[in-house]
């Protein structure tokens, strides 16, 4: 891929990203990561890579607009018309579409990715959730969203995310960030997540522990003084 064509791709991909939580910024780690990766695998057809890399997360608005709509399958659509336009390759054109459309693929719903770019994209965009950049975006995300960092059970207790269904960032990690470290679908991709992993967890048991702690001491605290026990 030559720079005016990249520039051109790249141009495109900035006029379709809103989402402060899915940025400019996170496409570029996400690609920067994809290359690191496929530094490891064999006969990658780094155009390919590249150009999904950039052009994943397009479809973003459109699931934002319509909550049925699937980013990943809307974005390769949106990449599919864009490449058409400039002419590209059909063939080249269904290796892109087929990158972006299995990006999303989890619990067996969606695309599953099989091409080796495929494969590396999934990973490169999973490895931004891990770590200290994906507990920084995840509260991001949630408080676009409006989502607590923790909820509270039925007794008052701080919940630690494993019980309840209500959405926060505590629940967001017991129920998929924890598990993403098991998805990775390259050697270099899982190498990379598992440096990551003792953050995200030091991360979640540290701010599990604080507002723990503070909940407990509090509340003692408080109810001894409406009983009149400390003056």
């Amino acid at each position: 891929m030559d720079k005016k064509t990249y520039e051109q791709i790249e141009a495109y991909m900035k006029s379709c990203m809103q989402d402060s939580a899915h940025d400019v910024e996170h496409i570029y780690r996400v690609l920067y990561t994809a290359l690191d990766i496929a530094e490891y695998e064999k006969d990658v057809d780094h155009d390919v890579l590249i150009c999904a890399c950039l052009l994943h997360d397009i479809g973003r608005k459109a699931q934002a607009e319509g909550k049925k709509i699937c980013h990943a399958v809307a974005g390769a659509e949106m990449a599919g018309r864009f490449l058409a336009e400039r002419g590209c390759d059909r063939d080249y054109i269904a290796k892109v579409e087929h990158c972006i459309r299995a990006h999303r693929f989890r619990k067996g719903k969606g695309t599953q990715p099989e091409s080796t770019e495929a494969k590396i994209l999934f990973d490169a965009d999973k490895i931004d959730v891990t770590g200290a950049v994906g507990a920084a975006r995840t509260l991001q995300y949630g408080g676009q969203e409006s989502e607590p960092i923790y909820t509270r059970l039925p007794d008052g207790q701080i919940a630690n995310g494993e019980e309840e269904t209500a959405d926060s960032y505590f629940h967001e990690y017991k129920h998929k960030l924890i598990k993403i470290y098991d998805m990775m679908h390259t050697k270099r991709g899982r190498e990379i997540a598992m440096e990551r992993k003792a953050a995200a967890v030091d991360f979640y048991e540290n701010l599990y522990r604080e507002v723990n702690s503070a909940f407990h001491t509090g509340t003692e605290i408080l109810e001894e003084r409406l009983n009149g026990s400390l003056s």
